[in-house]
């Protein structure tokens, strides 16, 4: 049986240093030799979990299954997605897929531990969003400014502008008079 291995590590410095990496492949490549498939294709994604709708590699993955007939092995359910719709789109898309640490499930159980996932994910998001919040409260510094380039500040400056333009034409109706500025000043290059 033919089989396209998808790997997904949440952060280029995990890809780099092959942590996440490496035991997804050793549990697929594993699982494959078990029983009995040719793992044709591999396809390897740095990307979050929360960002659903940029994942082209698993695209080209799912491409390939369905123009092979092969099936799409994935290490672990949640390296897919942490998001229902998102894997109950997939299992609409045709493509067989197995999670290797998960491979009798059905398709009910693996709607449920994609909506156990989710709700991790956001309890996770939840906390990490507490933390920083308790320690920002406390005085600690988030962030250091020093690490953005002048052109990430400029582009921080230049959506904060738009945000705040958009905000005040919500309150005064739509207009903004002539007093505001056609561009964001801070836009403009240091030499003018």
């Amino acid at each position: 049986m033919k089989a396209i291995a998808y790997y997904r590590v949440s952060r280029q410095k995990q890809a780099a240093s092959g942590l996440g990496l490496e035991s997804q492949q050793a549990n697929v490549a594993a699982f494959a030799k078990a029983r009995g498939y040719e793992v044709i294709a591999s396809f390897t994604e740095v990307e979050t979990g929360t960002n659903k709708r940029q994942r082209p590699e698993l695209a080209s993955a799912l491409e390939q299954a369905k123009r092979e007939g092969a099936e799409l092995l994935i290490a672990k359910l949640d390296r897919l997605a942490r998001n229902v719709h998102f894997v109950s789109g997939l299992m609409e898309s045709r493509v067989r897929f197995t999670a290797v640490d998960l491979p009798e499930v059905d398709s009910l159980t693996v709607h449920i531990l994609a909506a156990v996932a989710e709700k991790e994910a956001k309890m996770i998001s939840t906390r990490t969003k507490d933390a920083l919040s308790a320690a920002k409260a406390r005085g600690v510094r988030l962030g250091d400014p020093q690490n953005l380039t002048l052109d990430a500040r400029r582009r921080g400056a230049q959506a904060r502008y738009r945000s705040a333009i958009e905000a005040y034409k919500l309150v005064s109706g739509g207009t903004l008079g002539c007093c505001v500025p056609r561009a964001c000043p801070i836009s403009r290059s240091p030499t003018g």
